[in-house]
């Protein structure tokens, strides 16, 4: 498959969405990592948007809750290529009634290659970065020669 690049922004568009059982957990790790951050442009799923904005104190775009429809807007934001990085604490011990959502969620951001964490370890490593504070180029698949197949 032939590749393409996208340069990711100095300023990032970074996704924020918790399962209610994971919301304290990420709420805790934006506290402590709030002066980064509060750099970038955050968006977040319904529920978790304004529990971290109330928390933080800084401004949030809110999107659906996640099974109301947050979870697709933000697959489409991903497919737009308007999401740089998605922090996302998925609750692996619990069944969710949008698990389809959950992981078409998860699978457009391996489609699109998006730095994503699932978890405070990998999300520890993303924001201490040296590419968060500057551009970085990403390798994208080119998905042209499949939108451009004959479909009979």
């Amino acid at each position: 498959m032939l590749q393409t690049f996208k340069i990711i922004p100095e300023t990032k568009t970074i996704a924020l969405v918790a399962h209610d059982h994971k919301k304290d957990e990420l709420t805790n790790w934006t506290r402590k990592n709030k002066d980064m951050l509060s750099r970038h442009k955050l968006v977040a799923t319904g529920t978790t948007g304004k529990i971290l904005e109330k928390e933080l104190g800084i401004g949030i775009q809110k999107l659906m809750s996640g099974p109301l429809g947050g979870d697709q807007q933000l697959g489409a934001m991903i497919a737009s290529g308007t999401i740089d990085i998605i922090i996302f604490f998925w609750d692996p011990m619990e069944a969710q009634p949008h698990d389809s959502d959950v992981k078409a969620l998860l699978r457009l951001g391996v489609v699109w290659n998006i730095p994503m964490a699932c978890d405070i370890s990998t999300a520890d490593f993303i924001i201490a970065s040296p590419y968060m504070d500057q551009t970085y180029t990403v390798e994208v698949p080119d998905y042209g020669s499949y939108l451009n197949r004959k479909v009979e």
